[in-house]
């Protein structure tokens, strides 16, 4: 039987002048995205430095941004760096599982906690930090997103969660309910695929018992939905889970069909279930804390943090 998920520990928060280690675990990053992001990041005050690289590129797989071993080191060198109050990736992509097994967890969990900010490919990050490190982290937008730099509603969600969290506590996303009802819970999930990728793995959580789960994907059609929820299901992973939460599906099809599908594969597990939360791979995406006890009411379209998702 799976133990149910446990709260993890909160990083502190921030401040004016902190300094924030941009990364690029994953997949390559545009240049021009990467200077817009962190016209944002200067603008809140912060003092961001840019991993040595971040820009790079696989001499022989182009989406991958560096060889695995260079990817790694720039997330561990950022992390251990004492001058270093958080680390945000620069985008997702694809790339992560490659390297999350290069990392040296020892020296990083001597580095003591700090705020780690991601999304889509990070989710491997995401998994990987709460097992290693016990740590909460932000499934939040990536510094050099598509949308980051344009976007007021993504951008002033992050900032007050990395600055006054306790202001966004609630976070209510007009969202509706496909299941009604209320649940608490541990948030915990992010991107379908790569949950269902990362399944087996040493850094995968056992199951969700006792969790709410958020996820959501984007360009998966919808029998390949149907695939990976059946996934989860089958492994048992979504046993004992509390509650749904759905974020968003861009380019994976008309959302009619997407929803029949959810509908079909979760709507029988006798929890509450809130579908079009706005987090995920849309403009305006909403910063959630995972590893953090929350309520949700499906009926409002709303989560409700225990605790500010920083100390």
């Amino acid at each position: 039987m799976n133990t149910s998920v446990r709260p993890l520990l909160r990083p502190s928060r921030l401040a004016p002048g902190a300094r924030v280690a941009v990364v690029a675990p994953s997949g390559p990053v545009s240049e021009e995205r990467l200077e817009a992001g962190l016209d944002v990041l200067r603008g809140w005050d912060l003092d961001p430095v840019v991993a040595p690289h971040a820009l790079g590129r696989h001499e022989e797989f182009d989406y991958l941004a560096g060889a695995d071993a260079v990817r790694a080191a720039d997330l561990q060198g950022a992390w251990c760096d004492p001058s270093v109050d958080a680390v945000l990736c620069a985008r997702g992509g694809y790339g992560a599982q490659r390297m999350v097994d290069l990392l040296d967890w020892e020296a990083m969990r001597a580095a003591g906690p700090k705020v780690f900010v991601g999304f889509s490919d990070i989710t491997v990050l995401h998994q990987a930090f709460a097992a290693r490190l016990g740590l909460a982290t932000l499934h939040g937008p990536a510094a050099a997103g598509v949308d980051f730099g344009k976007s007021v509603r993504a951008q002033e969600h992050l900032k007050a969660t990395l600055f006054a969290p306790e202001t966004v506590r609630v976070i209510p996303s007009g969202g509706t309910a496909m299941v009604p009802g209320r649940a608490r819970g541990v948030t915990l999930g992010g991107c379908l695929s790569m949950l269902t990728s990362d399944l087996g793995t040493p850094h995968a959580p056992p199951g969700a018992r006792g969790g709410l789960v958020l996820i959501e994907d984007v360009g998966e059609q919808p029998y390949r939905i149907d695939r990976m929820l059946t996934q989860l299901l089958r492994t048992g992973w979504l046993d004992g889970v509390a509650g749904i939460v759905l974020g968003s599906w861009t380019s994976c099809g008309p959302y009619d069909a997407v929803r029949a599908v959810l509908v079909d594969r979760l709507g029988g597990l006798g929890v509450p279930v809130a579908e079009e939360f706005g987090f995920g791979h849309r403009e305006g995406a909403l910063t959630i804390p995972f590893g953090v006890r929350a309520e949700l009411d499906a009926d409002a379209g709303r989560l409700t943090l225990d605790e500010p998702a920083l100390r």
